[in-house]
């Protein structure tokens, strides 16, 4: 942020969204998500915020996930705010876009300060406000999940990493998108092991010796193999319980490279037998409903990597779908405050 320049709502290194799209055809009898989750003026009351964290400069591939929060903002344009699969609509949850936080061109350290500050800032908004983050990569989950932790003092926080990866590399490279749940574990952050459960984690995409260190952490991890087996429902459950035992606020993140190939063309590093695109719907929507998810983000979505916004838009449907569990989380299961 230069010099002189206050801070946006009072968060640090926030600037407005690169680009506002609105649905420019609207039927009268329903509403677009474009013309519902609209920039924020700073005065009215939320219940949740979209935020943008662009930076990809600690990806181990070369990745375009910069440019994420700027697609799945255009593809809202596609959606409506009622789903009857849910039979919810979030028109009634106080949203707004909150715009996007800066990053750094050359320096990982210095952006994932800036990262972790303007969270801490924006997760004091209110005290329910509950954050929806679009990254950007993996990176930046654990300066989010500091700056969640800052937000709130004195409270234990558990962990759910949707994902095909642990994300648990050592440092011998600096912090990077292969490394925040082993930076979050080791950390100053309160979270234990024990409440981080890594779940959907493909074959042929780990390391045992990260396996091992992740069970010697008592981290649960969950692949995706027991997933199809099992059934998400059951899974995202006992995801719930180990995250939650203990702890008073749980952290989501989702990196879109959970899902399989067809689903998630657009992102660096998937594989064919990940998740499918509604296994992952399930799983958010539980996490939107239960009463101690208090954040999530959303990364690795790469628009360079994309055909025709699909992977965009499974970002948009991962987002909502979490909303549409928040929004009968605080207003009950009539589905249609308005």
């Amino acid at each position: 942020m230069a010099i002189g320049v206050p801070p946006r709502f009072g968060i640090p290194h926030l600037s407005p969204a690169t680009v506002e799209k609105r649905a420019g055809w609207q039927d009268s009898e329903e509403l677009r998500v474009s013309n519902w989750l609209t920039p924020w003026d700073g005065e009215s009351a939320l219940d949740a915020g979209l935020i943008g964290l662009p930076y990809s400069g600690a990806s181990i591939n070369p990745s375009g996930a910069y440019a994420a929060p700027e697609s799945v903002r255009l593809a809202f344009r596609y959606n409506t705010t009622y789903s009857p699969d849910w039979d919810t609509d979030i028109r009634g949850l106080r949203a707004g876009d909150l715009g996007d936080v800066g990053g750094h061109l050359t320096d990982v350290t210095v952006a994932h300060a800036k990262i972790e500050a303007a969270v801490a800032a924006a997760c004091a908004i209110e005290p329910r406000f509950v954050p929806l983050m679009i990254g950007g990569d993996h990176s930046v989950t654990a300066p989010a999940v500091r700056g969640f932790c800052a937000a709130n003092p004195g409270k234990r926080v558990g962990v759910i990493n949707i994902d095909a990866h642990l994300d648990v590399r050592n440092f011998e490279h600096g912090p990077h998108n292969g490394t925040p749940f082993r930076a979050i574990i080791e950390g100053e952050a309160p979270v234990a092991g024990r409440n981080v459960v890594e779940l959907g984690i493909h074959g042929f995409m780990n390391a045992a010796n990260y396996m091992q260190w992740a069970r010697e952490q008592d981290v649960t991890v969950i692949s995706g193999r027991e997933v199809a087996r099992r059934g998400m429902e059951s899974c995202i459950a006992d995801a719930l319980q180990i995250a939650g035992d203990g702890t008073d606020l749980i952290y989501l993140s989702v990196d879109i490279d959970c899902l399989a190939f067809p689903w998630a063309i657009g992102t660096s590093a998937t594989s064919p037998e990940g998740l499918s695109a509604w296994q992952l719907m399930e799983a958010v929507y539980a996490c939107g409903l239960d009463p101690k998810v208090g954040a999530i983000d959303l990364v690795e979505i790469d628009p360079g990597r994309d055909v025709k916004d699909l992977t965009s838009r499974t970002g948009c449907s991962v987002l909502l779908t979490f909303c549409a569990g928040l929004y009968r989380r605080l207003y009950g299961n009539d589905g249609y405050r308005q």
